[in-house]
């Protein structure tokens, strides 16, 4: 006997037998929760416990920097979709996903191969090749689905998301997001695009003003009918439509007065989309804000966002007439639907525009408050499909986990209150820029406040003074009920005290959004 064949009987004693094909298929299964078991099964201990202990440790490694970044905090799912929205976060995690994926499998498919039983039929080779094969599907489809999860949001990040910082601001600082600002104001934009009329207006416009520390935030209502814009000095704008008379059409006609000739109105034109900078400088011109960032939704579009999130939740307290067919939203508690929730922010009948603003502000307020982060999550396919096609902005995407935790604040502790620039408080068709940037900046020092109800007033009148003539007495009742009108019945001449459509402010004090939507 050869020195050879002596080597191989003694390899041969310390090798253990293979089980049978079901005990292999056994182990193989077992090396899914515990790679390298199977290798231990055959004494391949140098290279089971290595597989072993590495798998341990990425385990404690996953739950410390969990503990680390908060993921088994209360706010967990708000952390997730903070860090979901970062592209070099999503890129790490899609390769970390991608090596352990291709890695565990690599384990799994060695268990397989050095316990299936030598010699086996063709017939238990395939039946045990197949069942391997079943057996590496609950770890390849999960994280297959995790890579498109994973890939889909990075393209639609990028694809919303990719305006650049502004070089004109101090780099982002992830500490100090907002660089020590009270307050960030943000114009939100619905814009109202139609087959049967030429160009685009931008017949929704809000200001929304942060706190940057509370989340109380203020809403500035714009109307789609203000005349009369200003325009900052050394501007094309402000040469063509000098003051005192500015704009010679509406507010919602900017936005398509630029988009027509960018290179000579647009005080950007470099930028994504010039029409919506310029507006968003103009508005905060007109209003003396800072408004660093815009965000615009096509209205169409909107039921898209809200179908993909499963609908909003509205309390209609009479029934809202919309469309041509005679159709109508119902009174009572009820979950809109896309459809539904865009006429009930759009609807003119039996109302006007300032009372659809009013309804417009209560919508952001449901919205605001029923989105959940784990609605975002699991809603990731048709919410990325959704903004794509409807959603622009210039918020950068460094800014945009900021975003998540400010917009989380404001759901749990934060208030939200509006200021509608309409009338009676002012006149869209000659409009007193001066005035209206003191109730802005009055609106942003006073905050939200509990109700909207207008001081009561002193009545004077003889309290003691003995009875005297019907027709004096009566004059003094008619006195003092007209001195007992409010400023809606004074502005309308009708008799109810308030207007009717949900979130229509009247007064010239920020009002609790809670106090006037339903």
């Amino acid at each position: 006997m050869t020195a050879d064949d002596e080597r191989r009987k003694d390899q041969e004693a310390k090798t253990p037998a293979r089980p049978s094909t079901g005990g292999a298929l056994l182990w193989t299964a077992m090396s899914i929760p515990l790679p390298g078991i199977a290798h231990l099964r055959m004494r391949r201990r140098l290279a089971g416990a290595l597989i072993l202990l590495v798998y341990l440790s990425g385990i404690v490694a996953l739950f410390w920097w969990g503990h680390r970044v908060g993921l088994i905090e209360p706010a967990a799912l708000t952390t997730v979709a903070s860090m979901a929205v970062s592209s070099r976060w999503l890129l790490t995690a899609m390769g970390v996903v991608f090596t352990v994926t291709v890695l565990w499998l690599a384990v799994v498919v060695h268990s397989w191969a050095i316990t299936r039983p030598r010699g086996a039929s063709f017939l238990r080779r395939f039946t045990g090749g197949f069942a391997v094969l079943c057996l590496c599907l609950p770890l390849a489809v999960p994280s297959a689905l995790a890579l498109h999860a994973g890939y889909t949001t990075y393209e639609t990040l990028n694809d919303i998301f990719g305006a650049p910082d502004n070089p004109d601001l101090p780099p982002h600082d992830a500490a100090d997001p907002w660089n020590g600002a009270d307050r960030i104001n943000v114009l939100l934009l619905g814009a109202d695009a139609d087959a049967e009329r030429y160009g685009t207006r931008t017949d929704t416009m809000m200001v929304a003003s942060i706190d940057t520390a509370t989340g109380d935030s203020v809403l500035v209502g714009l109307p789609r009918n203000m005349e009369n814009a200003q325009f900052p000095e050394d501007t094309e704008l402000a040469e063509r439509y000098p003051e005192p008379m500015g704009f010679d059409l509406l507010l919602n006609d900017i936005y398509q007065a630029v988009a027509d000739n960018p290179g000579e109105l647009a005080i950007n034109p470099t930028v994504g989309d010039p029409a919506a900078d310029t507006l968003k400088t103009v508005i905060g011109h007109n209003l003396d804000l800072d408004i660093k960032y815009y965000a615009m939704v096509d209205m169409m579009g909107f039921r898209d966002l809200i179908d993909a999130v499963g609908g909003v939740e509205i309390y209609i307290e009479e029934a809202i007439p919309y469309g041509v067919h005679g159709d109508q939203l119902e009174p009572g508690r009820q979950t809109l639907n896309g459809h539904d929730a865009l006429w009930y922010g759009r609807s003119r009948i039996g109302t006007d525009d300032y009372g659809r603003m009013g309804r417009q502000g209560c919508l952001l307020k449901y919205v605001a408050e029923q989105i959940e982060p784990s609605t975002l999550l699991t809603s990731y396919r048709d919410l990325a499909g959704a903004t794509q096609r409807t959603l622009s902005t210039d918020i950068p995407q460094s800014k945009v986990p900021a975003f998540l935790e400010l917009g989380d604040v404001l759901t749990a502790d934060g208030s939200m209150s509006t200021l509608q620039l309409s009338p009676p408080q002012v006149s869209t068709a000659n409009p007193d820029w001066e005035e209206i940037q003191e109730l802005v900046a009055e609106a942003l020092r006073a905050g939200a406040k509990e109700d909207d109800e207008l001081p009561e007033k002193p009545t004077e009148g003889p309290s003691d003074s003995p009875s005297g003539d019907g027709n004096q007495e009566a004059e003094v009742e008619e006195e003092l009920e007209e001195d007992e009108r409010t400023e809606w019945q004074e502005y309308t001449g009708l008799d109810e005290p308030s207007p009717a459509d949900p979130g229509r402010q009247v007064g010239t004090e920020p009002t609790d959004l809670g106090a006037l939507c339903p």
